[in-house]
């Protein structure tokens, strides 16, 4: 097998590797200029006590990201963000009733009900061919009906354990930073590194071709969502760590962020390749960007029109089609060369 596709390739398989360099150049780009702004006119907001305090937050959201990113690339949306990481939440600070001994319990409870939940998605968008959005959002008021049942609408503190966990930090880096670079790490490690996720990137491309060369369509876009709800429930354990006294509604104001983040790094809403670390760096860009928003006197009710004037800044961005120079080559395609491409 030759090391580099033939002319002969499809035009979205040959742009692929430009389209990593424009996701990862724009979002860095930006959050240069965003920087820059910050030195300009609002010092405070990146000065290194405004970072401690805000950077685990972003390592949250870029966490939650990550999840976001493996369901939009097999072509899907998850909407039940927000009660996948309330549902951890809740768990983790009302199981254990302050006990640290509880906590581990608590945190395995968790993660089980994030794997129910990640399955029972898989089964309504994969099995039952329902509507992303739609199957998403039903999953989401029944989570929400577990958290309401488990914490009564009561908020809890959290566990001295969990709160030096996720609020501590080792040689100055904050242990949420931390976690978020596992989470990165892995997830990118497992994507590009591994047949699995070169073969789960060509499912989320082209189903219908993945499909006719031997590919498991359903359970690679099981193994989106399970993955998804894992990445939420990390992300819940560390927002029960870094507040004081969680409430049962923590995961809202992760939804939109999520697909933001998701979009500004470069992943097609289409499906397709993902790109963790660009996504990464959107996450800590958006999460600039509130705080830049912040210290220069925006109030918070305008702080979801700024994340969706990011969401769509993402959007128009990315779809910029640059001009193909093979055009004429490109029209031409050869089957087994392509699936050979896919499977490798």
């Amino acid at each position: 097998m030759s090391a580099s596709p033939p002319s002969s390739f499809p035009t979205s398989v040959k742009a692929l590797p430009r389209g990593l360099a424009k996701g990862f150049v724009t979002v860095v780009v930006a959050m240069v200029i965003l920087v820059v702004l910050c030195l300009s006119f609002a010092p405070s907001s990146i000065s290194a006590g405004a970072l401690a305090g805000s950077l685990p937050f972003a390592s949250v959201l870029a966490i939650v990201g990550l999840g976001q990113m493996l369901v939009v690339q097999q072509g899907g949306f998850d909407l039940s963000v927000a009660g996948g990481v309330s549902l951890s939440v809740v768990l983790v600070t009302h199981y254990p009733a302050g006990d640290d001994a509880q906590l581990l319990p608590a945190i395995l409870i968790a993660l089980a009900c994030a794997l129910v939940i990640g399955v029972i998605n898989s089964l309504l968008v994969g099995y039952l061919r329902l509507n992303a959005i739609v199957a998403t959002i039903g999953v989401n008021a029944l989570i929400y009906g577990g958290v309401f049942a488990v914490s009564g609408g009561v908020p809890r503190i959290t566990t001295s354990l969990l709160a030096s966990i996720a609020g501590g930090n080792h040689f100055g880096i904050g242990n949420a930073v931390v976690f978020a670079l596992f989470a990165l790490i892995v997830v990118a490690v497992a994507m590009k590194k591994t047949t699995l996720g070169r073969r789960f990137e060509a499912v989320g491309a082209s189903p219908p071709l993945a499909a006719t060369i031997g590919l498991s369509v359903r359970r690679y876009q099981m193994m989106a969502y399970v993955s998804a709800q894992l990445l939420y429930c990390l992300a819940g354990i560390l927002i029960a760590g870094l507040t004081t006294q969680p409430t049962a509604f923590q995961g809202d104001p992760l939804l939109l962020p999520s697909v933001a983040v998701v979009v500004l790094g470069g992943t097609s809403l289409l499906g397709g390749r993902g790109f963790p670390v660009s996504t990464v760096i959107a996450a800590l860009f958006l999460n600039q960007l509130s705080q830049f928003a912040y210290a220069v006197g925006v109030p918070y009710s305008a702080q979801t029109i700024i994340q969706a004037l990011a969401l769509g800044f993402g959007i128009g961005i990315h779809s910029i089609r640059l001009p193909n120079k093979n055009k004429k080559l490109t029209k031409q395609s050869n089957p087994e060369e392509t699936n050979e491409t896919f499977v490798s």
